[in-house]
């Protein structure tokens, strides 16, 4: 077998099942001095550096060439060489500077979301300390090899998958790789070959956290074998989606080009053989049709629209990382959250407290000392209404070896959490632990370790008794104990009543803690383990859990009247992520990561619809998760902050991380980074983006009407052997000034009334339903009568040409001008004053195309440039009535439609 099988064999073994002297042996280590300087250069040679190779990128140029590869792109090319064919070089310059910002924007966004992979690569520490030729090196993290033995103290970042050989009350955080809660503790002992990810507590996983204790440990994996490499390589391979609407715009660009190309043929081919057309006339009569009918400025709309969004959510706490993220969040159709940290506040909590006569609820969530006890509907002062839950409280607060203070307006902990939530309740309960410290000076410890599970602290006070104070593992602690304190003094010990409560407090989710004490004299001045194997006195049992946030639970439930599903996704434990689903209201028996991993893609697809719940979950699960659902076409949304979210984030359809707890690596993976870590702010973002969607279907229902009535006015007038009633380059002038004035207002309008109540619309759908192609023809149609019979009009007066043509732009523009009002809102009345005042931004843009379209008229230098010519009064005010006769109609075509479809038909 050749070096390269055997490495490969050896990094996937199942090294967390195998006893630690077989995991020595297999690896060739050696414990005591570790490997010789000749072993480790030539393992290095053999394994390669410890670190994560970075994946093959396309070049900038080619990255940079591909923003091109767009139908719309190619459209508004086509656009502007014409445009500068015909000699109108400065409209030819702003298309393609449109063209080439739309290229830099997505370049630049596109750089940025590679950025995922380095953040993970940064993770990985640079130092390590190992056993090299009998001595104890501080070593490049690099140079780790399989079969180094490395030392683990608190601080120390993990440099590399390690076997335990030996820990002393070593906890190690892992919530960046398996969204565990809380510190994990490590032992020797080996577990089951299914384990989770997150139950391996044999092993320490690269780049995470060692959060207390110390330890020493053998290297099994280094770089990309690594649990934190497999992630990196997940998500080099991770296929991005395209969003839904540029999906949409690609599509409609599609069938616009072709309708253009197919438009303009039958047109040359109308005037070349049936009006005796020369090729020439005909060949201009095309282009200025072509011209007509193509939007120029809709990816600008487009662009300003997204932008706009991109500021609105920044002011709710949302930061967009690419524009089409904006849209996409109005499209959502389900959003998988992670728990740890996203609807939870990753701060433990004491949420129950038994003693043997009653059972209190602790309000107040994370380490903010704001809240109360409560017995059933009353509140409780523990120090003058329950001696027992006093004693209690007291005992924690000594019992401790944590501190929780505020800095900065923020409250901060300092420790171990769960030794923080029970300083926490103390506070909660009126304790000061300094002035009961001053009260009952601490005189001896004996410190938590994993191997005995809880921890002893030896008080004396001034009056001369002794106390000792044991809290821990309620199997441990009840062990210890053959009395329970009561109100009405000390009773045996009723173990059966105990373990009920016991169970009843875990089906809860919530992590069990037993605090017992034993009074002793002021001689007693050193502990002993003997001190506490019998005779100590039951207190009570604290339940503690990471609790949901409160505006987590509303969000929710407003996610879910909006039509959108939620489900939780975690590295948590089934029973602690069913207690907070059925909180936060996503119910429902957990899928659990080993039944996930027995579930072939099929079964998986059809079990993704029916859970809410998924907890002990992997990186691969979550990944595979959102790729099933996105299977039935939903459109995925993936909250998270760690390491193991990243390749779900990145996946999904808008990755949404979060900006203080989240890792580089999530914030690099995602779309979408949540300021202050809440996920309220998602159901604001979806509004949001609904609005954006809105707004930009309102800007495309705007704009073609102008390019329908401008191309069919052309084709009108070739069809009857007129002259053209509008040039190319009148064409263009008006496509431009209504897209960036008029259009660009409906960018400003804010949401309309029941945006939230509607159902995600469908993904699948086109951009234009039938409804809304409709009232294009529709308005297009109107705007032709207009255009053409008023051109026709003065035609038949025998002014001149150019006076006639500027009638007729100038009824198009105005006609354009009292429609912006009826497309405020799809099919809502506008004739009111809402619809007609309610809107700076229209009001702004209406009085920016007059101003310019009045030098377009009488500007001189506009008359010669583009043949225009002045219009009297007369002429203005059957402009002026024709505008108006629109706005009348279409308001009538919204009543008759209006209790008849949905602006989604």
């Amino acid at each position: 077998m050749g070096e390269g099988q055997e490495r490969t064999n050896q990094q996937q073994c199942s090294w967390h099942a195998m006893p630690a002297e077989q995991v020595v042996e297999r690896l060739g280590a050696d414990v005591k001095h570790g490997l010789d300087s000749t072993q480790a250069q030539q393992r290095l040679d053999d394994y390669g550096p410890n670190r994560l190779r970075p994946p093959e990128r396309e070049g900038p140029i080619k990255r940079f060439l591909k923003q091109f590869h767009n139908v719309l792109i190619y459209i508004l090319i086509v656009a502007g060489v014409i445009t500068g064919l015909l000699g109108h070089h400065l409209d030819s310059a702003v298309i393609f500077a449109v063209v080439v910002i739309n290229a830099i924007i997505g370049h630049v966004q596109e750089g940025k979301a590679e950025k995922a992979l380095d953040a993970i690569r940064g993770m990985l520490s640079p130092r390590a300390v190992a056993l090299r030729d009998g001595e104890r090196l501080t070593v490049d993290a690099e140079t780790l090899v399989p079969g180094d033995v490395v030392m683990l103290e608190a601080g120390d970042r993990v440099p590399a998958d390690v076997r335990i050989l030996r820990g002393h009350n070593l906890r190690v955080d892992e919530a960046v790789l398996t969204g565990e809660s809380v510190p994990v503790e490590k032992a020797d002992e080996p577990v089951a070959e299914q384990a989770e990810l997150g139950d391996r507590k044999s092993l320490a996983f690269s780049g995470t956290l060692v959060a207390y204790g110390r330890g020493y440990g053998v290297v099994v994996a280094t770089g990309d074998y690594t649990e934190i490499g497999k992630v990196s390589s997940m998500l080099a391979d991770v296929q991005e989606l395209t969003t839904p609407l540029l999906r949409q715009v690609d599509e409609f660009g599609r069938w616009l080009s072709v309708g253009i190309v197919v438009l303009a043929a039958a047109t040359f081919l109308i005037g070349y053989f049936w009006q005796g057309y020369t090729a020439l006339e005909t060949f201009l009569a095309a282009v200025a049709l072509a011209v007509a009918a193509i939007p120029e400025g809709l990816p600008a709309i487009m662009t300003i629209t997204l932008a706009i969004g991109v500021q609105r959510m920044a002011g709710r706490n949302a930061i967009i990382r690419r524009l089409p993220a904006v849209e996409t969040l109005g499209s959502v159709t389900t959003i998988c959250s992670d728990k740890t940290g996203t609807l939870t506040r990753n701060e433990m909590t004491v949420r129950s407290v038994v003693t043997a006569d009653r059972e209190y609820h602790v309000s107040g969530v994370g380490y903010i000392p704001d809240g109360a006890f409560h017995h059933g509907e009353q509140e409780v002062a523990p120090a003058e209404e329950d001696p027992v839950l006093a004693q209690m409280l007291r005992g924690v607060a000594l019992c401790n070896e944590s501190s929780v203070y505020s800095r900065d307006g923020q409250w901060r902990l300092e420790g171990d959490p769960t030794e923080g939530a029970l300083m926490v309740a103390a506070v909660k309960g009126g304790y000061d632990r300094k002035q009961l410290e001053q009260q009952m000076p601490r005189v001896d410890v004996i410190p938590f370790e994993s191997s005995y599970k809880f921890m002893v602290t030896l008080h004396h006070d001034h009056q001369g008794n002794g106390l000792l104070i044991m809290k821990g593992a309620p199997e441990r602690v009840l062990a210890a104990c053959t009395k329970q304190r009561s109100a009405a003094g000390d009773q045996p010990l009723d173990r059966d009543r105990w373990q009920q409560t016991l169970d009843d407090i875990a089906s809860r989710g919530q992590r069990l803690l037993a605090v017992a004490v034993k009074e002793t004299s002021i001689d007693h001045r050193e502990l002993l383990f003997s001190d506490v194997d019998e005779g100590m006195v039951l207190v009570g049992v604290m339940g503690i859990i990471d609790p949901p946030r409160d505006e987590a639970i509303s969000a929710v439930d407003e996610c879910h009247r909006a039509g959108i599903g939620v489900k939780m996704i975690t590295g948590d434990h089934a029973l602690t992520a069913a207690a907070i689903g059925d909180q936060l209201g996503i119910r429902g028996q957990p899928l659990v990561g080993n039944e996930i991993e027995k579930l072939d893609d099929a079964e998986l697809n059809r079990r993704c619809l029916e859970t809410d719940v998924f907890a002990r979950t992997t990186p691969i699960h979550k990944l595979r998760l959102v790729k099933a659902l996105q299977s039935h076409g939903q459109v995925v949304a993936m909250t998270g902050d760690g390491v193991n979210d990243a390749p779900a984030l990145k996946r999904a359809d808008v990755g949404i991380s979060m900006g203080n707890k989240g890792t580089e690596a999530a914030k690099e993976a995602s779309e979408m980074v949540l300021a202050d870590d809440n996920f309220a702010s998602i159901a604001h973002a979806v509004e949001e983006g609904r609005t954006v969607y809105d707004n930009l279907k309102k800007a495309i229902l705007y704009l073609l009407p102008t390019n329908g009535g401008q191309a069919f006015t052309i084709v009108i007038a070739i069809m009857f052997g007129l002259t053209l009633p509008v040039t190319p380059v009148q064409a263009l002038w008006i496509n431009m000034v209504t897209a960036v004035t008029l259009a660009l207002a409906l960018a400003f309008e804010p949401p309309e009334p029941g945006l939230m109540e509607r159902q995600p619309r469908d993904p699948a759908k086109p951009i234009l339903s039938g409804f809304l192609i409709w009232r294009v023809l529709f308005v297009s149609v109107l705007l032709v009568i207009g255009t053409f019979g008023h051109y026709v009009y003065m035609e038949m007066q025998g002014v001149p040409e150019e006076l006639a043509r500027s009638v007729a732009i100038n009824t198009l523009v105005m006609g354009q001008v009292f429609y912006l009002l009826n497309a405020r809102y799809i099919l809502e009345p506008a004739f009111n004053f809402r619809g007609l005042f309610g809107s700076r931004a229209v009001l702004i843009a209406i009085g920016v195309l007059i101003v310019l379209q009045g030098l377009f008229t009488y500007a001189p230098p506009m008359q010669t440039l583009f043949g225009t010519a002045a219009l009297d009064t007369e002429q203005w005010l059957r402009v002026l009535a024709f505008g108006a006769l629109l706005f009348v109609i279409v308001e009538l075509e919204k009543t008759v439609l209006r209790r008849r479809i949905s602006p989604e038909d």
